[in-house]
């Protein structure tokens, strides 16, 4: 894969020498990649991401990966509030929901494919540190968005997706958000965290409700997590 360099001045230095080991992925939503680059690298903007992946597949560099990028704003994950330090963010170019969202073209998956195997052979960041701006943003987010291909991402190995458990899913709110919290969501707004899950395991229906589907499939993907991260389902 070519890389184009294309610098951006918007990053600093990771706080604590904190080294990535999370990976989020975000569409610029924007009428245009050049539009998205351009912003990017506008030190007005105060916005920034390690890279960028056009729908054809071309793969700019923003911000060098030691640094820390702009990209994931007031975010957190599995207890981490300053998700820009420990994270590397990936935009791909899609105009979003407010400009025509639209699915992700097979060349520009591909291009995600081939930069997340470099990453991981840099960085070795697990299939259950990979994340969308949603998912760490769940109260202000939808990007990637539901028509992104976690499950064929997942099958690549960046990723988890999970099979429903019904055996002792949860059936009640508070079971709900410990679930959700051991996985990583923040829960301050449940319903919002339920709606992240939600676009990214069950697309098909967001509505940010605990039925039964999103029970299980909440209690499979706590179930494949490490044991430090996960409750054992009994």
């Amino acid at each position: 894969m070519t890389i184009i360099d294309s610098p951006s001045p918007n990053f600093a230095p990771r706080r604590d020498g904190r080294q990535p080991d999370l990976l989020v992925l975000h569409y610029t939503g924007m009428k245009s990649a050049a539009e998205a680059l351009e912003r990017m690298r506008d030190p007005a903007s105060e916005v920034s991401a390690h890279y960028m992946i056009d729908e054809d597949g071309t793969c700019h560099r923003l911000v060098d990966e030691a640094m820390r990028a702009w990209h994931a704003g007031a975010a957190c994950w599995a207890g981490e509030r300053d998700v820009n330090s420990a994270a590397i963010g990936i935009e791909l170019v899609n105009p979003g929901h407010e400009h025509g969202y639209r699915g992700f073209p097979d060349a520009q998956i591909a291009a995600l494919l081939s930069l997340c195997t470099e990453i991981h052979a840099r960085h070795g960041i697990v299939p259950h540190r990979i994340v969308g701006h949603s998912d760490v943003a769940p109260a202000r987010k939808q990007d990637p968005g539901e028509l992104f291909p976690w499950k064929y991402m997942a099958q690549q190995g960046f990723g988890l997706w999970p099979k429903p458990n019904q055996k002792a899913a949860p059936v009640t709110a508070m079971e709900a958000a410990f679930l959700l919290a051991e996985i990583g969501y923040d829960i301050t707004d449940l319903p919002a965290a339920l709606a992240a899950f939600q676009r990214r395991y069950r697309p098909s229906l967001i509505d940010g409700q605990l039925d039964r589907e999103t029970a299980g499939l909440i209690n499979g993907l706590a179930g494949m997590l490490p044991r430090q991260d996960a409750l054992e389902a009994k």
